[in-house]
């Protein structure tokens, strides 16, 4: 814009220049007559245009320096209202100010009136001031009281809403994964260590260890002090585990730890490793998290009266329990339930994991928490449908019970009842047949689950399979078993076990298998059990 006023402003004396242009001398002089008449002529036509423009571009210069006069006033104005605003924080800060130093004068006085040698106490005033300042005073000398001795501060009372903070979840990655799964086993270490050392103590694994504790802990309980014991044992760890940080070797356990080999961290991993982490993981915490809610759901339905026989132990016991402590004196309580837990905890664990038929029996705690069913177990006892999968290995009616997805397990393999999966493959190993002596892709590979028995190797197909046959193989006819690796990028990298017999001229391949070292420690180990059995049993024959 002032460009442009200027470029206006300018034009005038600029024209002016144009048109008083001096005379050159080349020219004649009927050519300045005629030029000069051409010129006036010209001149006296546009004289009123120049005149219209003039007008023009003085009507521009003012409109805006009006409007650059208006900006600077809208500025000035507000300059003007930030000053008053300045002007009234001012006022507000000198109340403050005031405000400040009548406390400030007024615990000066109440200071001067504490001091032996102050002057002398005016006489009291019965106005609603004098009574109110005081009622301040009181207070503040109490609040410096406090916080002078006690070091509390009322300003530390008062309540604020707590703030949430929103913690955004981590990308899944590999690598943290890995390092999560560390931490965690890690940090479980001490609870494992200190439950197996429990476990050990109650078993009798080294006979002096458990028989020092027993007499210290009977003793300690005949004399009373079993709780000082107990913290005893606390701050002695504690102490322990002080000297261990500085630096010194201390090794206070029964069963001697076992150094695990710590695998460096790999960041190269490539995509069938990870999708292989990803799978482990995820079986882990299935596993993990099955068995919690077994034991939860288990909680549930021992105090929900699921089955009352069990319940009325819990419900009887806990009527003695509350009876005895209505009419014993707590140190003679304290006493009994000190000796019950010390021979329950030394003598009868040892006695009942030595003689497990014994615990079938006799064992209270046991016998209740065995036979509590868990949801799922209600669901397919009140349900019971041939499509859908029970667990394997279940107590109905008193009897190990096992099922496939499709029924009975005996049944699908058309086995004796005898034959059951062994404990270790209770639910089966997840892999895929591929039998090289068929050619069509639907007979070439399939979809299942693999079984071990005592005496047969027993494979599921899976629902999705085109052909619903299954495969069992007798141990005694299989004649090799090694370690295969058919493709990398297969789950379980890959890896799979061939077992050849008789009947097949290329070994048959399970692949595609996560756990495939357990499964082929078991199928081997019992192969050579079955086989060791037969020979030793064929001269006889």
């Amino acid at each position: 814009m002032r460009r442009r006023l200027d470029r206006i402003r300018n034009w005038g004396h600029r024209r002016d220049d144009i048109v008083d242009q001096p005379e050159s001398p080349s020219t004649s002089d009927t050519e300045c007559s005629e030029e000069v008449g051409s010129g006036t002529l010209s001149a006296l036509q546009d004289e009123p245009k120049t005149d219209l423009n003039e007008v023009k571009g003085h009507l521009e210069i003012t409109l805006l320096e009006k409007h650059f006069l208006q900006e600077e006033l809208r500025k000035l104005r507000e300059e003007e209202s930030s000053v008053d605003g300045l002007r009234q924080e001012l006022e507000r800060e000198r109340c403050r100010n005031m405000e400040l130093e009548q406390k400030i004068n007024q615990i000066t006085t109440a200071r001067l009136e504490d001091s032996p040698c102050g002057p002398p106490k005016a006489p009291p005033s019965h106005d609603i001031t004098t009574s109110e300042k005081q009622k301040e005073d009181v207070y503040n000398r109490f609040q410096k009281w406090l916080s002078h001795y006690f070091g509390v501060d009322f300003e530390d009372f008062h309540l604020q809403p707590e703030e949430e903070v929103v913690e955004l979840d981590e990308p899944l990655s590999a690598r943290r994964l890995t390092e999560n799964m560390r931490r965690l086993k890690r940090g479980l270490r001490p609870v494992m260590n200190f439950l197996r050392d429990l476990s050990a103590l109650s078993s009798w694994y080294s006979v002096y260890t458990t028989a020092i504790a027993f007499t210290i802990y009977m003793y300690a309980t005949w004399c009373g002090w079993t709780i000082s014991m107990f913290l005893f044992l606390a701050v002695l760890r504690l102490s322990l585990n002080y000297l261990i940080a500085r630096g010194w070797r201390i090794q206070w356990s029964i069963v001697p730890e076992v150094s695990e080999p710590v695998e460096p961290p790999r960041e190269d991993l490539t995509v069938s490793e990870k999708f292989q982490l990803v799978l482990d993981v995820a079986q882990k915490a299935q596993n993990v998290f099955g068995k919690m809610a077994d034991i939860l759901e288990k909680i549930k339905n021992l105090f929900m009266w699921v089955e009352p026989e069990l319940t009325k132990k819990l419900y009887i016991a806990l009527w003695v329990s509350f009876i005895a402590s209505c009419l014993l004196p707590y140190k003679v309580l304290g006493f009994i339930i000190g000796v019950f837990a010390g021979v329950k905890f030394f003598i009868i664990n040892f006695i009942f994991k030595s003689c497990p038929k014994l615990r079938q029996r006799y064992d209270t705690a046991h016998i209740v928490w065995t036979n509590l069913p868990t949801d799922l177990q209600l669901k397919e006892r009140s349900n019971p449908s041939p499509g859908r999968r029970v667990p394997s290995g279940e107590d109905v009616g008193g009897a190990r019970y096992y099922s496939t997805k499709r029924g009975a397990f005996h049944e699908v393999f058309n086995l004796p009842e005898s034959e059951c999966p062994l404990p270790v493959c209770e639910n089966g190993w997840r892999c895929c047949l591929i039998n090289r002596d068929r050619k069509t892709p639907t007979d070439y590979i399939r979809n299942g689950v693999l079984y071990v028995t005592e005496n047969h190797l027993c494979f599921e197909v899976s629902r999705s399979s085109s052909t619903k046959r299954n495969k069992v193989i007798k141990l005694l006819d299989i004649t090799d078993i090694q370690r295969y690796k058919v493709l990398s990028m297969l789950p379980g990298f890959g890896m799979g076990i061939s077992i050849a017999t008789p009947s097949t001229q290329k070994p048959m391949v399970f692949g595609a298998m996560t756990n495939r070292d357990e499964a082929f420690d078991t199928i081997f180990s019992q192969h050579k059990k079955v086989v060791a059995m037969a020979t030793a049993t064929s001269p006889e024959m």
